[in-house]
């Protein structure tokens, strides 16, 4: 059967297109021929990252010791040792009697105290001063006159009274180191404890009082040395510090011959 003419063509046409599409194909799976992909973007090159900045460690809060210039004593002064072990105390002198007594019995027993000095006695004794420092006891300024009332007055005059105090000290015992200011019956003020922490003193309160200084009418020297054993041996407790007068009490210095050895097998003794 013979095609038409016009049908041959039309073959013939899809023939050669047929050949020329394979070409191509064929062609774009050359290497040649083949462009590169483009690589896929890639992640962030595992360089180092910056250590994140280590927080400040906290601010601990940090338990404060009690400083040997402050405590919780009126207007801040200071009542304990801050340790187990206990201080004696000794206010008024020197007395040209009691005090010789009071430093030998602590020589004997190898006890430091704490001797809280009146400006006036001082100059009057100022040999005992010497014995003091010598022994390697603690001095305490405890005002030129006693003045129960000095906590009251303008910071200038409280000044004067403790800078004339310490001077007489020093006169009797140059170079000696005044650590303690201690107010008369214990009346400290703000005012009074400032003067004394800026003249470098601490100021010296207690946790003991056996009120040795108190003779009630017809209480024997036996009776009153009794109370004065039994109220110290009854309040001391580690870390107190204990008040007791050399000046003019007698009685007080022979309670201290039992006192010594039994607070002594119990406690250290600080002369703080």
């Amino acid at each position: 059967m013979r095609l038409p003419q016009s049908r041959k063509l039309l073959l013939f046409g899809l023939a050669v297109l047929m050949v020329g599409l394979a070409g191509r194909a064929f062609a774009g799976t050359t290497p040649g021929s083949r462009t590169d992909a483009k690589p896929a973007v890639s992640a962030p090159s595992a360089t180092k990252r910056p250590a994140k900045p280590k927080p400040s460690p906290s601010k601990k809060a940090v338990a404060r010791k009690v400083s040997a210039r402050k405590g919780v004593g009126p207007a801040g002064s200071r009542m304990t040792t801050g340790t187990k072990a206990v201080a004696l105390t000794f206010d008024d002198g020197p007395d040209p009697k009691q005090t010789p007594q009071i430093l030998k019995l602590l020589a004997q027993h190898h006890v430091h105290a704490t001797f809280c000095l009146v400006g006036r006695n001082v100059r009057k004794h100022p040999e005992l001063v010497r014995q003091i420092v010598a022994a390697g006891h603690t001095l305490c300024n405890h005002t030129w006159g006693h003045d129960l009332e000095l906590g009251k007055k303008p910071a200038a005059q409280i000044r004067a009274d403790m800078a004339r105090t310490d001077a007489e000290i020093r006169k009797a015992a140059p170079g000696a180191k005044i650590k303690y200011f201690r107010a008369p019956g214990g009346n400290f003020t703000p005012g009074v404890v400032a003067v004394a922490g800026s003249m470098g003193m601490g100021s010296l309160y207690w946790k003991v009082d056996p009120r040795d200084w108190d003779h009630p009418k017809g209480e024997t020297p036996a009776q009153h040395r009794a109370k004065v054993i039994r109220r110290v041996e009854h309040n001391t407790h580690a870390g107190a510090i204990v008040l007791s007068h050399d000046y003019a009490q007698p009685d007080t210095i022979a309670a201290y011959r039992t006192l010594v050895p039994w607070l002594k097998k119990r406690y250290a003794l600080t002369a703080l």
